[in-house]
């Protein structure tokens, strides 16, 4: 993988992209001035940013009440001036905000050009969007954790702003997988959020698609255990492959012997035929692409090498 940012795709950014929206649609963070430096990292590139999280916000574990972060996140997405929506952080809390958001207006933002950018625990929203209103949304860095730190990871900068810019993800990794080429719509993000939705109508009804999944904190007997579940539903035999990105997290325990996340995949491997294709840079990790949740996908791996892409329209807001 070429690591370093590129400048022109950058660059790019200042006239394609003008306002970033921050919104907290989960927890809160224990660690405020990350919040600040992701502010200063929008701003330094010649953005505006308009912070709809109140740093001080509690509600238990969450940034605010229920009803106060679905504000949040319809004020920034009403907002025809916010090019980017960004999540604050992921942790819990966006499953008790799907029966509240309005879905439609969402829908009308990302027509108008609106790319709502986020993983984790965002999944939930991002599934029930497609479900409901078939729009694109973004798989990829959130403020908190990737923007403010102390330093950008140069991967996953690049392929940021190349996803939001220009409306492309084109990307190469390494995988043990044999020799596939596949084409779907793409879909997936937290396999536990993933989970959650089965038999509710947020989730996507899916044939034909190349699934994605990552989880942190999850050991690999829950993982697998997951895994099943979709198969048993029915929900793996109608994709063309699963992409498998970071399972991160956990430490491994003397009890589960040589039982680890390459064995829990080889189980599912032995009652599914959708292949199973690991390595893809995306999780709860520093280095992680953007992806188009609900485009179009071209997937081919050949010599111990995948190749992803996506083209989609991104239109100016």
């Amino acid at each position: 993988m070429d690591l370093r940012a590129d400048a022109n795709v950058i660059e790019h950014a200042r006239t394609s992209v003008r306002t970033v929206g921050l919104f907290a649609p989960a927890g809160y963070d224990p660690d405020p001035e990350r919040l600040a430096r992701a502010s200063r990292y929008f701003e330094s590139r010649g953005l505006r940013v308009v912070d709809a999280v109140d740093p001080a916000a509690r509600d238990g574990r969450f940034a605010g009440t229920d009803a106060a972060r679905v504000d949040a996140l319809m004020r920034v997405v009403a907002d025809p001036e916010v090019d980017v929506a960004l999540a604050l952080r992921g942790g819990y809390g966006s499953s008790r905000l799907l029966a509240l958001v309005d879905f439609a207006a969402i829908a009308t933002a990302v027509a108008r050009g609106l790319r709502l950018v986020a993983h984790s625990d965002f999944t939930a929203i991002e599934l029930a969007l497609l479900a409901k209103t078939g729009s694109i949304s973004f798989a990829g860095p959130m403020a908190s954790y990737d923007f403010g730190g102390e330093t950008v990871d140069a991967f996953t900068e690049e392929h940021f702003w190349r996803a939001v810019t220009e409306g492309r993800v084109d990307a190469r990794f390494d995988t043990d997988h044999p020799p596939l080429q596949v084409e779907g719509l793409l879909w997936g993000g937290n396999l536990t959020m993933l989970t959650s939705l089965i038999g509710t109508p947020w989730l996507p009804d899916v044939d034909g698609g190349v699934l994605f999944i990552e989880d942190v904190n999850e050991r690999p007997y829950r993982v697998e255990r997951m895994l099943l579940q979709l198969h048993h539903a029915g929900i793996l035999a109608r994709q063309r492959a699963v992409l498998c990105g970071a399972f991160s997290g956990y430490q491994p325990l003397a009890y589960e012997n040589d039982y680890d996340l390459d064995a829990a995949l080889a189980h599912v491997r032995g009652v599914s035929t959708t292949p199973l294709v690991p390595g893809l840079p995306f999780g709860h990790v520093p280095r992680k692409l953007t992806l188009a949740v609900g485009a179009p996908v071209s997937l081919r791996i050949a010599d111990g090498r995948c190749r992803i892409e996506q083209s989609f329209g991104v239109r100016p807001s």
